[in-house]
């Protein structure tokens, strides 16, 4: 992926660096990954907000901010191959795409993980793969990951995904329902430590139910 950067893009990139987002790395991709792109186009005029907007099935596009504080968080320990769980829009792979050697990413929802897949390869994002399935299963046949991010929030931490992590290996991951917690879990000789980032709202993870 080598696109030009938008005005509008960098501009975002900017915002989310006053935001404190200090990642250089993490405001490139930022800066060039066309929000628009992962969008109706009804809603383009708004891709670069710092919203999280609509993008069908109940799901939304993260809002730009958490997007990459999630990223930021995740790329403290220079991972090399990462779980994304829930691709939704694509957005978020976009960016982590730019920033890891392997992206691995799972989407329940069929009619978005094809439109994803599109949008990626339209990109020339070829470091990733795909499954249609549970996230809350993770996917163990690729494991184990260095970094697991899931984009939607769990009831609790999913029993799998832990399982999924090598040792020194981080889970960013919203936990909660009414009140979320946007936590880091650290797994170190097989034990799991976990740390409060802080709060945020996400759709929940949904539990063994495809779409």
């Amino acid at each position: 992926m080598n696109p030009v950067a938008s005005t509008s893009a960098l501009n975002l990139a900017r915002k989310l660096y006053e935001a404190g987002i200090r990642n250089e790395p993490v405001l490139k991709a930022v800066a060039n990954t066309p929000r628009e792109q992962f969008l109706d186009p009804a809603l383009g005029h708004k891709a670069y907000e710092n919203t999280a907007l609509p993008i069908g099935q109940g799901q939304t596009i993260s809002q730009p901010y958490i997007v990459a504080r999630m990223t930021e968080i995740l790329l403290q320990d220079n991972p090399l191959k990462v779980l994304e769980i829930g691709t939704g829009s694509g957005y978020q792979a976009a960016i982590l795409a730019q920033l890891v050697p392997q992206l691995c990413t799972v989407e329940r929802i069929k009619s978005l993980q094809i439109q994803a897949r599109q949008r990626l390869k339209r990109l020339d994002l070829h470091n990733i793969s795909f499954k249609y399935g549970d996230g809350w299963q993770g996917w163990p046949s690729k494991g184990p990951y260095d970094a697991i991010m899931v984009t939607a929030a769990a009831s609790s931490i999913p029993e799998a995904l832990l399982a999924q992590l090598a040792d020194g290996g981080v889970l960013v991951i919203p936990v909660g329902g009414e009140t979320q917690q946007l936590l880091k879990v650290t797994r170190i000789a097989g034990k799991y430590s976990s740390e409060v980032i802080e709060m945020v709202r996400f759709v929940p993870l949904v539990n063994g139910e495809l779409a």
